[in-house]
């Protein structure tokens, strides 16, 4: 059996997903009116746990349950950085938790189409033997690959909300297409170079986790990400704009911590730099994209 802890736009459909094929149940701190929806307590009964709660809450929860978690199979199916404490999810769920039991999902995916059935491909890294066992609970119209890349992976689909969200901008200023698939694009070779001086490997940045995800990501107002940079270039407030879409814009909290690990670090983020200085410095929308683009 298996237990999902989150129950927004992306946990819900992991949980109808897979409930074609197995028996699942289903937690969030909120109660939803959603077939087999159990106590938190409940779901910790089940073997094999899938995290779908914001990426910035994570260590919260891990320390609060790290007993109840111990033994069980875990899948992430968060994406983002810590950007309290400048950590990758796997970082964190390797202080309480033992790594062979933790295992990260990634990949294309609406949460609107995986509801509808549509043929979607999805990553899962980390313990081949875990990844192929939580791959076995997909149904045929979800296609899933197994990978070792763990950093790539996690890195791949944090970073894509960042370019997401300038591609937003990119679309909300009327820029152009040739201008947006150019931002894509170097947005790619960005977050590749980020997640390489992490050992991450490049054809993961090239396959269905890194350039699948982005793509989708960075080019339909479906995503959330791409919703709050269209709604910056047309001067919407931040606040006004997270209020309005009523679910958790990760891209907003993982360009801060892209930006003080890149400047730790010293890695060149160009496109991150300056979607950080829209949100946190209030640098004017235009003036930010005409130094990238320059």
């Amino acid at each position: 059996m298996i237990g999902i802890i989150g129950a927004g736009a992306w946990g819900s459909a992991i949980f109808h997903a897979l409930s074609i094929k197995n028996k699942v149940f289903i937690t969030s701190r909120k109660k939803r009116n959603i077939q087999n929806f159990v106590s938190l307590e409940e779901i910790f009964k089940n073997e094999y746990l899938i995290i779908v709660i914001s990426a910035q809450f994570i260590g919260e929860f891990i320390k609060k349950y790290k007993n109840k978690l111990k033994n069980k199979k875990i899948l992430v199916a968060s994406k983002g950085i810590d950007n309290g404490k400048l950590k990758f999810l796997n970082e964190i769920f390797e202080e309480y938790l033992d790594s062979k039991n933790i295992a990260f999902l990634a990949g294309p995916s609406f949460a609107k189409e995986v509801k509808e059935h549509k043929p979607t491909a999805l990553v899962i890294s980390g313990n081949e033997n875990l990844c192929r066992k939580f791959a076995s609970f997909f149904p045929p119209f979800i296609k899933t690959y197994i990978s070792d890349d763990i950093y790539g992976v996690e890195i791949a689909g944090a970073y894509k909300n960042v370019i997401a969200i300038a591609a937003g901008i990119c679309e909300g200023l009327n820029l152009g297409e040739n201008a947006k698939a150019a931002l894509i694009a170097r947005g790619l070779v960005e977050m590749a170079r980020f997640g390489e001086s992490f050992g991450a490997k490049k054809e993961t940045f090239l396959g269905v986790a890194g350039a699948g995800d982005l793509f989708l990501t960075a080019n339909s107002t479906m995503s959330r990400n791409f919703r709050v940079g269209l709604n910056l270039a047309k001067g919407k407030l931040l606040n006004d704009i997270l209020a309005e879409l009523g679910e958790v814009a990760e891209g907003v909290y993982t360009t801060k911590a892209i930006y003080e690990i890149s400047k730790k670090e010293n890695i060149y983020t160009p496109i991150a730099n300056e979607v950080y200085r829209i949100i946190y410095e209030e640098k004017r929308v235009k003036d930010s994209l005409k130094d990238l683009l320059s």
